[in-house]
């Protein structure tokens, strides 16, 4: 099993940026495949970025790609999220998730393991 818990949330203005991390308990951090997803009020959980177990391959959904970038260390047992530029329509609270075997990595269904959310807001 895996534990997340996610930092880093806030308020921020149009253009500005936020890194949001996730550090994960246990041993075997690296067997996981990590991602982001984010939920807005009224709207279903998206997934915004996700990572391979040794960090070679990277996924984003099309409206963050270009702005956002997923890392992780798997020596500190960490995933984060760098938000550059970020947009009032990325204002949502930030999910880091872990899953063991992904089918379809967009998919929140595929994610076993959940952190509790950070919000994240951008005002206009």
């Amino acid at each position: 099993q895996v534990q997340l818990v996610e930092s880093g949330g806030g308020l921020v203005q149009a253009g500005g940026s936020l890194r949001l991390s996730c550090a994960a308990s246990g041993r075997t951090f690296s067997s996981y495949v990590m991602g982001w997803f984010r939920q807005a009020p009224g709207k279903e959980r998206e997934f915004v970025a996700a990572i391979s177990r040794s960090g070679g391959s990277i996924y984003y959904t099309d409206s963050v790609k270009g702005r956002f970038t997923i890392s992780r260390d798997n020596a500190k047992n960490t995933v984060s999220l760098q938000m550059n530029s970020l947009k009032p329509e990325d204002t949502a609270v930030y999910y880091c998730a872990a899953a063991l075997v992904v089918t379809t990595r967009t998919d929140p269904s595929n994610y076993g393991y959940w952190g509790q959310g950070t919000q994240v807001t951008v005002s206009s």
